[in-house]
Order: C-alpha cells, then structure tokens, then sequence
C-alpha cells in the first residue's frame, strides 16, 4: 500500500511536465526561448499570437517551472529554466522524428534542398574551421548575443543581401541558423551559393549545438 501511495503521489509530477508541453503553441514557444530570452512582445510577434495568449502558455509553462521570468526596465522577459528543458524538448522531436512518418513528410515536402550533399555534420565543424572555415550565425541579433557557436561571425538573414561582399571568397563558409527545422541557414545557403561562395548549412544547429556540450561563447559580433 505504501508504495501504491507513493505511486499515486509520483506519477502525477511527472504529468505536470507532458501537461505543460501538451501544446504546438508552448512547444514553439521553448524552441525559440532555446535560442535567447525573449520578452511577451517578441514571442507575440514571432508566433503570430496574440499578447494575451502568449502569457497564457508563458504561465502554463511557469506552472511547471519550465521556464522563469524576471523584469528588464517595463518588460518582463522569459528564458528557459535548466539546459534540462532544451534537452527535453530536443529529446521529444526525436522521438516524433522516429515514430511519425508525418514529421518527414513535412520535412520533404518543406525542406526540398536538404537531400543535395551541401551539409556538414557537427562532428566535422572542428576540423573544417580549422581549415578556414568560417561559421556564419544568420539568427537575428540578440539570439547571437545570446549564445552563438565558439568563433562565429553574426550577419542576420534579413541583411545578409546586402553584405554578401563582406564575406571571404576564399574561404567555406558554414551557415547555421536556430536548428533543425529553422529555414534561415538554407535560405543563407542558397543565397550565397548563388553569388558564387563555397557554402554548406550545418546539420542542427544552436540548439543541438549547445545541448551536445559543444564549444560555445556569448557577446557581441567579432
């Protein structure tokens, strides 16, 4: 009886956590507070919701303390509460990679180009920088600022047409971007690709990256 007691006790924190990430809203909502703190406005506009929505789910995810929030001047901003969540919700998407046949349809059908040879795994970053090559964080700024791969340079998808000629053309470039599933870094790719450069998109990217233990650093643009 006793450990049916303590069973019945158990179980239901552990639900909690499922609970909270029982939604495609609050999933989006991790995936982009993986990449950098973020404030209710940002997340409004990221995820196409309304403000009054986004601090729903931000409470939800509260409620079971993945995530925390702390005031910045009038804002309040949210930022993920362990490197644990990250791994939580890498280790989900896995899982739906693996068993749903729909995850890959809709990888196929969105993302056409990742068949064409032109990615590199994070094993094989090391030695490629190594050898000239150059990282490319095409996240937008404060994402960069945030946590970015260890040597990285920072040119924003946004503003990347107009500063292709400030990169090396003697050099490969390795573009990444918010992940798996971020199209920034194909974008980037395809873009540069197009003027000439010798480009490749990482596989993954910051949050894989990160989770793996990979060399990282935060600051400003180098």
């Amino acid at each position: 009886m006793v450990h049916r007691d303590f069973k019945d006790r158990l179980y239901p924190q552990f639900a909690r956590i499922a609970q909270a990430l029982a939604s495609d809203k609050r999933l989006e909502l991790v995936d982009l507070l993986a990449q950098a703190p973020r404030h209710v406005d940002a997340l409004a506009r990221e995820t196409g919701m309304s403000l009054a929505n986004v601090s729903q789910h931000l409470q939800v995810l509260r409620g079971a303390n993945l995530v925390e929030s702390a005031r910045s001047g009038n804002m309040i901003v949210y930022r993920l509460a362990d490197p644990s969540v990250v791994d939580l919700w890498l280790a989900l998407r896995g899982v739906a990679e693996a068993r749903l046949a729909e995850v890959e349809q809709l990888a196929r059908e969105f993302l056409p180009g990742r068949g064409n040879g032109h990615a590199v795994s994070r094993e094989d970053v090391a030695g490629l920088v190594r050898a000239s090559a150059l990282l490319l964080d095409v996240r937008p700024r404060a994402e960069f600022e945030s946590g970015h791969l260890r040597g990285a340079v920072n040119i924003p998808i946004e503003e990347l047409s107009a500063k292709v000629d400030e990169l090396p053309r003697d050099r490969k470039i390795i573009t990444y971007c918010r992940g798996e599933y971020c199209l920034f870094a194909d974008e980037a790719a395809h873009l540069l690709r197009s003027h000439g450069f010798d480009v490749v998109r990482l596989e993954g990217g910051w949050p894989e990256w990160q989770s793996e233990g990979r060399p990282i650093q935060t600051g400003g643009r180098k």
